[in-house]
């Protein structure tokens, strides 16, 4: 995670921290959906929790170290015009052929990574890989939850272009971080996906949706809230943190009337049945029976020449 001094003033430095669905949010997600599975795979989900919510942050981690990582995180829908959901084809290789890969990784491959990701658990499963299910089933929640984030479909993903720099962190961290204790996580059991890709595209299509009222609301409470209500700050690592302040976050979740909540539940459901329909394809392996292995640690080594957006 990168962070960015903004001041010193006597000796204290002020700072802010960008996040990501956040870590929290992404581990917390991660987490409750093992619990929706059935016993035949929590014989070695729930053995292995502890992994999948810590592991649920791995593809931020590698989004600096790894070139070709940070586009599996978004797609720019707004980039391919007002009717993307209608020209995008949702196979790759079509979208290949049509845009071309470049230009495809340049605003963002979220869906057929997730799908790609999908088919890669699905073949863990079939070889009965311990270390490689427990592994890729932590990448695909990630890249699940990461869909459901509005600002990870639109090439204002920070409001940069509408001078809202910040909002993407406030959405997806600052307001689970302050409000997801009180949130109701349970999504009940998962269901098989018949029609995986098509499923995700639908992900996208709802998450897309909410763009438009991410970025109003936040716009209308900043004319009412000056900027020392705005923002507050808080000690962190013992360092001074410049954050949106509870008043305003409060505020604007109140907004948003539980959106992020919804689309945590959301993803959640999602990453659930994701895990289960990989495990049904594979044939019901009988994970119980499977080697307890130790699962190696993943060495992630940011590249401090690898230019990626915050997002």
């Amino acid at each position: 995670m990168k962070i960015f001094i903004l001041s010193i003033f006597y000796g204290t430095f002020f700072i802010i921290s960008p996040f990501y669905w956040g870590f929290y949010a992404h581990s917390l997600i991660n987490r409750m959906a093992v619990y929706s599975l059935p016993p035949e795979m929590m014989v070695l989900y729930k053995p292995h929790i502890q992994f999948i919510t810590e592991k649920a942050v791995n593809p931020d981690r590698r989004r600096y170290a790894v070139k070709g990582e940070a586009e599996k995180h978004y797609i720019d829908l707004d980039h391919y015009g007002d009717s993307a959901l209608f020209i995008l084809p949702i196979y790759w290789n079509e979208a290949v052929e049509k845009f071309g890969e470049d230009s495809l990784r340049a605003n963002g491959i979220g869906p057929w990574a997730a799908y790609f990701t999908f088919l890669n658990l699905t073949k863990a499963f079939s070889e009965r890989n311990h270390s490689a299910i427990l592994r890729i089933s932590a990448d695909l929640g990630h890249y699940i939850g990461d869909l459901h984030v509005p600002l990870h479909t639109t090439k204002n993903y920070n409001g940069q272009l509408t001078g809202q720099e910040g909002i993407h962190g406030f959405w997806e961290s600052r307001i689970p971080e302050l409000q997801a204790t009180d949130y109701s996580l349970w999504v009940g059991k998962a269901d098989y996906i018949a029609k995986p890709q098509h499923a995700i595209w639908e992900i996208v299509a709802q998450t897309h949706s909410q763009v438009d009222s991410v970025l109003l609301f936040e716009k209308e409470l900043s004319r009412e809230f000056p900027s020392d209500r705005k923002y507050s700050f808080e000690e962190r690592n013992k360092l001074t943190v410049r954050v949106y302040s509870k008043e305003f976050s409060e505020a604007y979740a109140e907004k948003l009337n539980g959106m992020v909540q919804r689309q945590m539940k959301k993803s959640i459901k999602a990453i659930a049945d994701f895990w289960y329909s990989a495990w049904i394809n594979a044939g019901q392996p009988d994970l119980k029976s499977l080697p307890s292995l130790e699962v190696e640690e993943e060495e992630i080594n940011p590249d401090r020449l690898l230019k990626v957006r915050d997002h």
